[in-house]
């Protein structure tokens, strides 16, 4: 007991016990119906897309082992894990046809402070109007598509506790209507000092509610500008992760993530990486709602198992990181996804 009081600096209990304070009425408030099915009922689900391949091929368990230019998306906090400048641009051939793509760059501006920016866009080409007497469509075309643009700040408070914020302006775009918003990102990124655990407590898409602006035609050729308002995908995560084995050449990460969203059930996040000597990452991760085996098939929910790869590759000036996740949404079908991240 008195190495592991050693092993937590004394200025690091207040900033613990005020989170953990704030992170209880918090959730209760953002997530009042627990265990409950609540599909349906909230905005922009595009913000529930993984940003980048290493994420995506650990099953998303992310935001306690998010140490990288990821971290915009994953955990803010985590921006405080970069050791250099970083910028990546993520491609995911989306179900649907739709095409998923996000941009992030990542600035340290020395001391304990981090900045960065990033983009996201998810979208598909334009579509036919279709009516009840037309249903080959009218020769009038529409498009579909969202945007987020985010500005994120993250600081090292102690040596062992981090926190982010993430202010994002959301866009949604279909045909004649279009929906906007503000919404914040607050993550915490807390070394417990056991080993190389760590443990953090996220919030996403945090803001008001939401309704369409502009007007639509119904089939019958009545035009309608009211609509009913919907919440942000609000998402409550805690994770944990650690190295079960780590020396001078291999190291293996295991996480796991208990996900909390407003507009759905409960869901477990596992996931694992392999780093053999800091050039190449084999990853793997699985989701389960709540109740359900973690081996087999899910059967309630679409997204399943996830696997991928990386490769860091020394390039002179900079370094590049590329990665590859292969996710499986069951009957939906298969994502695949690309990410290449460089220091500068």
């Amino acid at each position: 007991m008195t190495g592991l009081r050693r092993s937590i600096p004394l200025r690091s209990l207040p900033l613990l016990a005020l989170c953990l304070a704030l992170a209880a009425p918090l959730r209760a408030q953002l997530v009042p119906n627990l265990g409950g099915q609540r599909s349906g009922i909230s905005s922009f689900q595009f913000l529930k897309i993984g940003a980048d391949a290493r994420g995506a091929a650990m099953g998303e368990a992310t935001v306690a082992t998010a140490n990288d230019v990821g971290a915009l998306f994953w955990n803010p906090a985590g921006l405080t894990n970069i050791t250099e400048n970083q910028a990546v641009f993520s491609h995911a051939a989306w179900l649907v046809d739709l095409s998923h793509d996000f941009v992030g760059a990542a600035y340290m501006l020395g001391g304990s402070d981090v900045v960065g920016l990033s983009f996201t866009s998810l979208s598909t080409d334009p579509m036919p109007v279709t009516t009840e007497y037309m249903p080959r469509g009218t020769g009038n075309y529409f498009r579909y598509g969202d945007i987020a643009v985010g500005a994120t700040y993250a600081r090292k408070m102690t040596d062992q506790f981090s926190f982010g914020a993430t202010v994002r302006y959301v866009r949604e775009t279909i045909g004649e209507l279009h929906t906007d918003a503000v919404l914040v990102d607050i993550g915490t990124y807390y070394m417990m000092g056991i080993g190389s655990s760590r443990f953090s407590v996220v919030v996403t898409n945090f803001g008001n509610n939401v309704k369409p602006a502009g007007s639509a035609v119904t089939g019958s050729g009545v035009s309608v500008s009211s609509f009913q308002d919907f919440s942000p995908p609000t998402m409550f995560k805690l994770g944990y992760a650690f190295e079960p084995w780590q020396d001078e050449t291999n190291r293996l990460t295991v996480s796991v993530q208990l996900n909390h969203p407003n507009d759905n059930a409960e869901n477990v996040r596992l996931g694992g990486e392999y780093e053999f000597d800091r050039m190449l990452f084999l990853r793997a991760g699985v989701k389960r709602t709540i109740g359900e085996s973690l081996f087999g098939r899910s059967t309630s929910s679409a997204e399943d198992v996830s696997f991928g790869a990386g490769v860091r590759i020394p390039l002179g000036i900079t370094t590049a990181n590329v990665d590859y996740a292969y996710t499986n949404f069951n009957e939906l079908g298969t994502v695949h996804r690309i990410s290449v991240a460089l220091t500068y």
